[in-house]
């Protein structure tokens, strides 16, 4: 099994790239080039690097909260997934780190 690792994109809620959310776009982008599995969770509270907290309070904030979009794969596959958004030449936070992962398989 080769080196695997998290990699972990956070996005804006209505942050779009090519008229399609991003992190739409994500997940469809990784199932497209064989990545096995990924996420996406809709925080319900965040700040990113420019300080502004958002949080769920008010219907005129609808939009504006963090995603976080998960992916658990190999470190070939998080290479050239990075390759590929930069060539996008979007911007976006991301953070990877190595990991373990497996299944457990309960009695059937």
């Amino acid at each position: 099994m080769s080196p695997s690792c998290a990699l972990r994109f956070y996005v804006q809620e209505q942050s779009k790239l090519h008229g399609i959310l991003l992190h739409d776009w994500l997940l469809e982008d990784a199932r497209r080039h064989g990545v096995p599995g990924g996420s996406a969770f809709r925080a319900i509270a965040g700040y990113g690097r420019h300080g502004d907290l958002h949080e769920q309070r008010f219907l005129e904030l609808a939009g504006q909260l963090p995603v976080v979009v998960e992916f658990l794969l190999a470190d070939e596959q998080a290479e050239a997934m990075l390759a590929r958004l930069r060539a996008e030449k979007v911007s976006l936070f991301y953070s990877r780190y190595p990991i373990e992962f497996g299944i457990i398989q309960g009695n059937p």
